[in-house]
């Protein structure tokens, strides 16, 4: 029986984090991205560069409210292994968030940086279970929007977030790539709804 959640992460998840996120581009981002840039930030030396940025990230953020999440998954039959409490977890996906940026950000907007799940733990809920972590913290928080940028031709990344509410909110930008690459930004209303009065 596997145990699957979300929590913060650690500083010794870096490394983990960074593997997935070169191995999900390489999968998912094939043909959004031009051949020779997907080959330079997935490369080795790439990889040694973004454990160290995420490291930094998740152990020294710019404010409390700039938060690495990870999904994690591991084996409970016959109780976790010896060590410290986690030393179990397999991190298979990870989110990152923050406040908004963007000029035209509201106050009270925050922004989903990346959501990743590794391609062989794709289809298991973890990406699910890491928008939710998400939103319950951004809601205590005192967020009620939330914006991300995905490249336009990211079919499978608007499906998934569309399915969860998100719409486009009609902004795009293009990111020069050696070609022009297009991504829209998309928000979701994140503030707990109301429920019915009661008689």
């Amino acid at each position: 029986m596997a145990d699957v959640g979300v929590r913060p992460a650690r500083r010794t998840d870096a490394a983990a984090v960074a593997d997935i996120q070169v191995r999900a581009w390489r999968a998912f981002y094939r043909d959004l991205l031009p051949g020779a840039v997907l080959d330079e930030v997935t490369s080795p030396a790439a990889r040694d560069v973004w454990r160290e940025r995420w490291a930094e990230s998740i152990s020294a953020p710019p404010s409390p409210r700039h938060r690495v999440l990870v999904a994690v998954a591991g084996s409970s039959a016959g109780g976790p292994p010896p060590g410290p409490p986690g030393a179990f977890d397999l991190v298979v996906g990870f989110a990152a968030h923050a406040p908004a940026e963007d000029a035209d950000a509201a106050p009270g907007t925050a922004e989903l940086l990346t959501l990743l799940v590794d391609p062989a733990h794709t289809g298991a809920g973890h990406g699910s279970r890491l928008l939710a972590a998400t939103v319950d913290l951004l809601r205590e928080d005192g967020a009620e929007t939330l914006i991300t940028w995905v490249f336009e031709a990211d079919e499978a990344m608007r499906t998934f977030l569309g399915s969860a509410g998100w719409a486009p909110d009609g902004s795009s930008r293009t990111l020069d790539m050696g070609e022009p690459v297009r991504q829209i930004r998309l928000h979701t209303d994140i503030r707990e709804p109301r429920g019915r009065a009661e008689p």
